[in-house]
């Protein structure tokens, strides 16, 4: 969660100078939910993202420097610096995308589970969306298709609260998004999205259901997120009060998993901070790399285009 923290800090400060091409949709306050799947899955389990996808790619093992390196569309950028920060991603470790377009990464994740039954493998593929995402049609048919089938796919709604600018009261009127499972035959549970421990415990239960075949589930955490939709600052659109943001940033996730480990002498403060300072370093090697990296050649514009 640290690791999620401050790259997203770092990046909307270099967005906010000027320094980053394109749009950055950060995922500070989140954290709790990324970190505590990507802790119950295996490195050959899959998943998809979202437009708000680099918690998750952070959390599943994209290395800092790949990761810098696309936002500043370089050539040593995981995607080459082609794709930038709605479409990082690393089939290396599994992690199948982040993807621009609301809901889409749910059917490719749909896909990579329906592989993994055909081959009699038993990998999990997990799928991460909005509560505004179950409104597509893409959700709705691939939950069809996974629970007829059974697929070994997790449903992880991050339920914060808002589809891009809209609250969920406007755009559904069922106050539980997990409520959509049962439509399908699916179990589902609704856990408390800034709690990693209670996030973790949910989803090795799913996860170990999935691979014993008993098919898919869905989980809503119930988050937040401090920044705005886009960017830090924003569009300074009034559509959430700043007493709203106030009061959910009270149940920072960081700041409540670090006083149950000094509680419960999990870790020392000492070895919390650490913690922060060895990603702050991580960070700023990672910065230096990408802004050494060479911008992309011009004479390798159609590299990867296919027509046909």
């Amino acid at each position: 969660m640290v690791r999620i923290r401050l790259f997203e800090t770092e990046a909307g400060k270099l967005m906010e100078a000027g320094k980053l091409p394109g749009f950055l949709h950060l995922y500070v306050g989140q954290e709790a939910v990324a970190a505590g799947v990507m802790a119950a899955l295996r490195d050959d389990d899959q998943i998809t993202s979202t437009h708000r996808g680099h918690g998750h790619a952070v959390a599943k093992g994209v290395s800092f420097r790949h990761m810098y390196a696309e936002l500043y569309g370089r050539v040593t950028g995981a995607c080459l610096g082609r794709g930038g920060s709605m479409h990082i991603n690393d089939l290396s470790l599994g992690m199948l995308g982040a993807n621009g377009i609301v809901g889409a990464g749910i059917p490719i994740a749909v896909g990579a589970a329906f592989a993994a039954h055909y081959k009699g493998e038993d990998s999990v593929a997990v799928s991460f969306f909005g509560d505004g995402a179950t409104n597509i049609g893409t959700f709705h048919e691939a939950a069809n298709m996974a629970a007829v089938l059974r697929l070994p796919v997790l449903f992880i709604c991050e339920n914060n609260g808002y589809a891009e600018f809209t609250p969920q009261s406007k755009h559904m009127l069922i106050t539980d998004v997990a409520d959509r499972a049962a439509a399908y035959g699916m179990p589902s549970v609704i856990v408390d999205g800034m709690d990693a421990a209670a996030v973790h415990q949910a989803a090795t239960e799913a996860v170990a259901r999935a691979r014993a075949g008993e098919g898919p589930m869905m989980i809503e955490a119930k988050t937040y997120r401090f920044y705005d939709h886009q960017g830090v600052k924003g569009l300074r659109h009034p559509y959430r009060s700043d007493e709203e943001v106030a009061e959910w940033k009270t149940r920072d996730p960081i700041d409540l998993l670090e006083a149950r480990a000094l509680s419960d002498g999990t870790a020392t403060r000492a070895e919390l901070d650490d913690t922060w300072q060895r990603t702050r370093d991580d960070i700023a090697d990672a910065i230096a790399y990408a802004e050494a990296s060479p911008l992309p050649d011009t004479a390798d514009l159609l590299l990867n285009v296919y027509s046909g």
